[in-house]
């Protein structure tokens, strides 16, 4: 794994999400490696390749002094913070340089009242329970595609396991911290084994879960090509994948969903389930 040191010239940046106004990355890169990961295109702005992603962190060392000194020119008014939208802010290099931590810090030290919003991967988030209990608005959010170590293993290759994830959520619960599931990608499989986005809903909902965010798996050209070379000896997967990319799959899988987010109880956040217009196919 390729760890290097950087300065950045900002830290909070306009959102381009639905239901956030900043976001805030601390590194660049991810050692996760998720094979479906859409965030693998910010490797250009560090001169990295597409096929490189999950093998490099590029720290952004002064992100906390910059954060400290950004957020005073926020608009105080419904200016949502979002933790982060193109990297894991609890990935294995946090241990070590607490970017993320130190950033929870000065939304502490300073009330900050309006909402803010971290998504991991990571139990380590479990670490800040401390700081966050602190934080006037706080939601945590922990990305669970499956019930399935071994699957998960695969798709998300140096990722917290799936089963440690819902455990968190668990936990965070436990704790009082408001939490949701981020259900994404949708792995295009629970088409055809729905029992299995049944377990999966059915595990976050005894986690304490209420809310869900859905999100359709994105089949760029760039993730795509790396998608289906790992699944290459894996051909139910890979199969189910290729189906993923066409209107049909997306319209059956979107009544899966709903009938079993009614059956748990579940509430689906934005009303809908997220998919990428661009490369959806019509049959």
């Amino acid at each position: 794994m390729k760890i290097r040191e950087i300065t950045a010239k900002q830290i909070i940046v306009k959102s381009r999400l639905p239901d956030a106004d900043y976001v805030v990355n601390p590194y660049t890169g991810c050692e996760f490696g998720c094979l479906y990961c859409y965030a693998s295109f910010m490797g250009r702005f560090v001169n990295e390749t597409v096929d490189n992603w999950g093998k490099y962190v590029y720290v952004k060392t002064n992100a906390v002094r910059l954060f400290d000194k950004e957020i005073g020119s926020l608009p105080t008014k419904n200016a949502s913070i979002f933790l982060s939208s193109v990297t894991d802010p609890y990935q294995g290099v946090e241990s070590k340089y607490r970017l993320t931590r130190g950033i929870l810090e000065v939304i502490a030290r300073k009330r900050y009242k309006e909402p803010v919003e971290i998504l991991t991967k990571s139990s380590m988030v479990l670490r800040d329970i401390d700081i966050l209990k602190q934080i006037p608005d706080i939601t945590v959010g922990m990305t669970v595609t499956t019930t399935d170590d071994k699957l998960s293993r695969l798709l998300e290759v140096r990722a917290t396991a799936a089963s440690m994830r819902i455990n968190t959520l668990k936990r965070l619960n436990e704790e009082g911290i408001c939490t949701y599931a981020f259900v994404g990608p949708l792995l295009p499989h629970f088409r055809y084994k729905p029992e299995l986005l049944d377990k999966l809903f059915a595990s976050l909902v005894e986690a304490g879960v209420r809310d869900v965010y859905v999100e359709h798996v994105n089949l760029s050209e760039y993730i795509r090509k790396r998608l289906f070379d790992s699944l290459k000896d894996h051909p139910e997967l890979q199969e189910a994948y290729m189906e993923a990319a066409t209107e049909s799959h997306r319209n059956a899988l979107d009544k899966i969903v709903k009938e079993q987010l009614s059956k748990h109880g579940l509430k689906l956040k934005l009303n809908d389930v997220i998919y990428h217009h661009e490369w959806i196919k019509s049959k």
